[in-house]
C-alpha cells in the first residue's frame, strides 16, 4: 500500500512540485485545506513557502494537537517555513509557531540576504544515504535556532548554520529537495521510505 501524505495547504506558496515530487516517489498525496484534518493524517509534510505568520494562521487552533500527533510518531516533513513552524516562534511574524521544537526562528546575518540558490549541506544522516552530491536549492532570509539537540545537518553562509533538524518520527530541512534535482529527489524518497516505516 502507498503512504499517505497529508499535504497542508495553508494558503501559501505552489503546492504542486512538492506534490508532484512525492508522488513520483510513490506516496499517495492529498491536499488539505482543513488544518484539523492533519490530526487523523498518516504522514503530514508541510510545505516550504511564505511568512511565517500568514502560515501560522490557519494552525494555531489545533498547535496542541498537531504537536501531541508529531511526539507520537507521526512522520512528518517540513520543509523551509514548514521547518521553521516546528520552532516557538520567528524574528519575522508575530503568531506563535507550534512549538513542537525548543528555540525560535532567527534572521541570517551576512552581506547577501536572502541565501537563495545552491549551497551543500553536511549532514550524516540516514535521510542522506545514496546522494552523492549535497548541493540542495535555498532561498530564505531566516533560519531555526534550536534549544535542544535536533541539529542533523548544517550549511555554511558567512557561518555556519543549522539546515536540518530530527525530532521523533518529524524532519525540518532548510533547504528545498523538491527543487533540488536528483539530490533533491533522492532525499524525498529516502524521507517516504522512512515514513513509510513508521507507520
Amino acid at each position: 500500500m502507498p503512504l499517505n501524505i497529508s499535504l497542508a495547504d495553508y494558503g501559501v506558496g505552489n503546492l504542486h512540485s512538492i506534490r508532484k515530487a512525492l508522488e513520483n516517489c510513490g506516496a499517495r498525496v492529498k491536499v488539505l485545506a482543513d488544518m484539523k484534518e492533519l490530526l487523523d493524517a498518516e504522514c503530514v509534510v508541510f510545505p516550504g513557502v511564505g511568512a511565517f505568520s500568514r502560515t501560522m494562521e490557519r494552525l494555531v487552533p489545533y498547535r496542541e494537537d498537531i504537536v501531541d500527533r508529531l511526539l507520537s510518531g507521526v512522520p512528518c516533513l517540513g520543509i523551509c517555513i514548514g521547518a521553521q513552524i516546528l520552532f516557538q516562534g520567528s524574528e519575522e511574524g508575530s503568531i506563535p509557531g507550534l512549538g513542537f521544537i525548543s528555540g525560535n526562528v532567527v534572521k541570517l546575518k551576512g552581506k547577501r540576504i536572502p541565501h537563495m540558490g545552491w549551497n551543500t549541506v553536511e549532514s550524516e544522516d540516514d535521510m542522506f544515504r545514496g546522494i552523492e552530491s549535497r548541493h540542495f536549492y535555498f532561498a530564505h532570509s531566516y533560519f531555526g535556532d534550536p534549544k535542544e539537540d535536533v541539529v542533523v545537518g548544517t550549511t555554511e553562509y558567512y557561518s555556519r548554520f543549522p539546515t536540518l533538524f530530527r525530532k521523533a518520527s518529524t524532519y525540518g530541512t532548510q533547504f528545498h529537495p523538491e527543487k533540488s534535482s536528483a539530490s533533491g529527489m533522492r532525499f524525498l524518497e529516502n524521507f517516504v521510505r522512512f515514513a513509510e516505516g513508521c507507520t
